[in-house]
């Protein structure tokens, strides 16, 4: 079951009087800390939409292996529908998706791992009796939500799709702080540093040196989606040379083809993986999903009683 997520950053921040997203918690800015939270967890597929300050925030998230998708009626329209621009993409990607707008930074990878346990088609974490993010919907349902009214937005629409929403209980009070406000800044700091202490894990394959890691197969990804290394790029808001690049330096160290790539002409030309490649993306990805689990239980086995 592939599992994807949304994550809702157009907005002009104008209660806060600063760019939100990239307001740091810790050593890390709002936005990292969610990818971060959502990779810990195992998902993968990730769209960030972008409005305001759109260049600045792609570029600031460019190496965390990210789909950037624009709202650039941002001003005039609301994060329902910068949401469903977001839910649009990853409708026919993943069966189920996670959503949050990007100001709530601080809920845990155990949250987004019981709401993907629960098999529930639409539901939300709930602590102390209030409801929070992130949601995760079932692709199922986004027919009605994309083509809903938008009155009393993205709620309105879950609210009248035909599914009830099912409660998950947590305990992370991080699914309730947002960002909104300088005090609710200075509350999201004052939590934030109270945590407890989390595994990270990057995988990357070697020769003599890395040469396959999670930011080379979101571009594999892309290519196989978008028929085209320069639109893949574009996503990832990365130069098309350096696309490039990366995909020669990968074929060197592994010595077979991993495109497909047909010339020009009136379409423009097209690449493909190559079938070999396909195999070689599924079988990373599954490996980086095995490890994440085991390095949770490893956490849990080591440092449980000391951190």
């Amino acid at each position: 079951m592939q599992i994807g997520a949304v994550i809702v950053a157009a907005g002009m921040s104008s209660r806060m009087g600063d760019f939100k997203p990239m307001l740091n918690i810790g050593s890390i800015s709002i936005a990292q800390r969610i990818v971060a939270t959502f990779h810990q967890a195992g998902v993968m597929h990730i769209a960030v939409v972008t409005g305001y300050n759109a260049p600045l925030l792609e570029r600031h998230l460019a190496n965390n292996g990210l789909v950037f998708l624009r709202n650039e009626q941002y001003e005039t329209t609301q994060m329902f529908d910068s949401a469903k621009i977001g839910l649009s993409y990853l409708r026919r990607k993943c069966d189920r998706i996670l959503f949050t707008p990007v100001d709530i930074p601080l809920f845990t990878a155990l949250t987004v791992q019981k709401l993907i346990e629960s098999d529930a088609p639409l539901c939300c974490p709930v602590c102390e009796g209030k409801t929070g993010h992130p949601l995760l919907i079932a692709s199922s349902l986004l027919g009605s939500i994309l083509s809903d009214s938008g009155e009393g937005g993205l709620q309105g629409a879950i609210s009248r799709c035909g599914t009830e929403m099912t409660h998950i209980e947590v305990e992370d009070p991080g699914i309730l702080h947002d960002a909104d406000t300088p005090d609710d800044y200075k509350a999201l700091l004052a939590y934030h540093n109270e945590q407890l202490i989390r595994p990270e894990i990057g995988v990357s394959l070697s020769r003599e040196k890395p040469f396959f890691d999670e930011k080379t197969a979101m571009l594999l990804s892309l290519v196989e989606e978008t028929g085209s290394v320069r639109r893949a790029c574009e996503r990832m808001q990365i130069s098309y040379s350096g696309g490039w690049n990366i995909i020669r330096a990968l074929e060197s160290q592994l010595h077979f083809p991993l495109l497909e790539r047909s010339q020009g002409g009136a379409s423009g030309g097209e690449s493909k993986l190559t079938e070999r490649g396909r195999r070689l993306l599924g079988c990373y990805e599954s490996y980086v999903t095995a490890l994440r689990e085991q390095a949770k239980t490893l956490f849990a086995d080591y440092f449980g009683d000391e951190l």
